[in-house]
């Protein structure tokens, strides 16, 4: 996907943030970084991709796959607090060093791909180019809106391979690059079709309406949100990894699931419980809820079935069935469309003036021409980072409300849940190289997740039964 330049697409993936795995605890969603490398979309798969990556030691570690009975803490070191040994740490915070600078030099970086298309004119080329093919504006727009993220896309991918790179160096991506490729091709496809009805409606509405098209633009775009989170487990995801039903692969774990989803009140069968190879593209462990409705799904990486005892998988499920349960799913959706709502009335009161200040230099004739889009996407970019703490910011209490959730909701199905789930953090640490000391910039700016460290302490801290009560969410 590309970066900035497609501002639009991150914001619906902003409304979207919930569907997060608990194992993206340090997958920190920076503005400007490749949600492709992992041959995901932006806009589709959000289950988010791990930020992190195994290290060469903790592969080798043999763990049991006890049923949910078990107490995983008697097979396992208990953690009292998240640490890393000497090597692993300074991997970590080295990779946590590259990716703060990434996100930052992303940002400055998608700003320079946007004046270079409005400096060059490719805009108005493209515009030009579409009018002599059609007076009809769809087909105009089915010329000039794959050429736009086309050109983002090539322009930014220098920053797409390095981004591989240091994933591979790290040794988290396994990605052979052919793969790689292909999946970075299908993502740049997938975004022409999304964008091109995306810019289509929105030059539509902006004829239309020339002075309340953010309105009526964000009123069309909400629905379009939660079309495209409907049909992602089902058309998209498919695409970039390989499902196949859980029970297939791992019996046990299914009625672990089936176990916590009835305790949790929810719905989802074990037909909607779902297997995920990954392993041949990255080390990465995951678990995530997707979907809705009938599309609503339960999804298990088989590096985390590898990896982890099934009380730590159920834990990380437990967190993902909290999102439902505690209606994050609306809630988000409810607080991203008034940001979105808030960002593209700033980016009408500003557009005017940029494009009487530049748009003869950039041949671009008012804000109904097609060429006017880089400059309507370089003001979001811009409102999009600006608004990424306050994003971020709630973000991270929904996904400590989970964490809490997840919490209640294994107390009683895993014995000593608390010190299971801080094993389940300390292992994601482990294995996704997760900054035991990250810089406190990079966590405002840019971590939707709390700190792994926060997390652990959290759950070991966490246990309003020994007092005799209760649960805030689960009774």
């Amino acid at each position: 996907m590309t970066r900035l330049a497609v501002g639009f697409l991150l914001l619906y993936t902003w409304a979207l943030p919930l569907h997060a795995s608990v194992a993206a605890s340090e997958a920190k969603n920076h503005a400007g970084e490749n949600s492709a490398v992992r041959g995901e979309v932006a806009s589709a798969h959000y289950a988010m991709r791990m930020r992190s990556g195994v290290s060469p030691t903790s592969a080798s570690i043999s763990f049991d796959r006890d049923l949910p009975g078990a107490a995983a803490s008697s097979v396992e070191q208990r953690v009292v607090a998240y640490t890393l040994p000497p090597d692993l740490h300074k991997k970590a915070h080295d990779r946590s060093r590259i990716h703060f600078r990434l996100a930052l030099v992303g940002f400055v970086y998608g700003l320079v791909v946007l004046w270079i298309i409005l400096h060059w004119r490719l805009g108005a080329k493209y515009r030009d180019w579409a009018e002599r093919l059609s007076g009809r504006r769809f087909l105009q727009a089915l010329v000039f809106a794959p050429l736009f993220v086309f050109t983002v896309a090539v322009l930014t991918a220098p920053l797409d391979v390095y981004s591989e790179v240091v994933e591979k160096k790290f040794g988290i991506s396994v990605e052979a690059w052919g793969s790689w490729s292909w999946d970075w091709l299908k993502a740049q496809l997938i975004s022409m079709v999304i964008f091109t009805i995306l810019i289509w409606l929105l030059y539509v509405v902006i004829r239309k309406s020339p002075g309340r098209w953010w309105f009526y633009f964000w009123l069309l775009s909400l629905p379009i949100i939660v079309f495209v989170l409907f049909i992602t487990p089902w058309v998209i995801a498919p695409l970039f990894n390989k499902f196949e039903p859980l029970q297939q692969k791992d019996a046990p774990l299914t009625v672990a699931l089936e176990q916590l989803v009835e305790r949790a009140g929810e719905k989802i069968p074990p037909e909607r419980m779902f297997w995920m190879g990954a392993a041949e593209k990255t080390t990465a462990l995951n678990a995530y809820v997707t979907g809705m409705g009938a599309s609503k799904r339960i999804v298990i990486y088989d590096t985390t079935i590898a990896k982890a005892t099934v009380p730590q998988i159920v834990f990380v499920t437990g967190h993902e069935m909290g999102h439902y349960v505690l209606l994050h799913v609306l809630k988000g959706l409810a607080f991203f469309a008034g940001l979105l709502l808030l960002l593209f009335y700033l980016g009408s009161r500003l557009i005017g003036w940029v494009l009487a200040r530049w748009g003869a230099k950039w041949a671009i004739r008012g804000l109904d021409d097609w060429a006017s889009l880089p400059a309507l996407f370089l003001l979001l970019s811009v409102f999009v980072f600006v608004a990424n703490p306050a994003a971020n910011a709630f973000s991270r209490h929904l996904e400590h409300q989970a964490d809490q959730y997840g919490l209640e909701v294994t107390h009683g199905l895993t014995p000593d849940s608390g010190q299971v789930a801080a094993q389940a953090f300390q292992k994601l640490g482990e294995v996704d190289l997760a900054d035991p000391d990250p810089n406190p910039v990079d966590v405002f700016l840019f971590y939707d997740h709390p700190t792994i460290p926060d997390r652990i302490q959290f759950s070991l801290r966490y246990d309003p039964w020994a007092a005799g009560g209760t649960g805030e969410f689960v009774k």
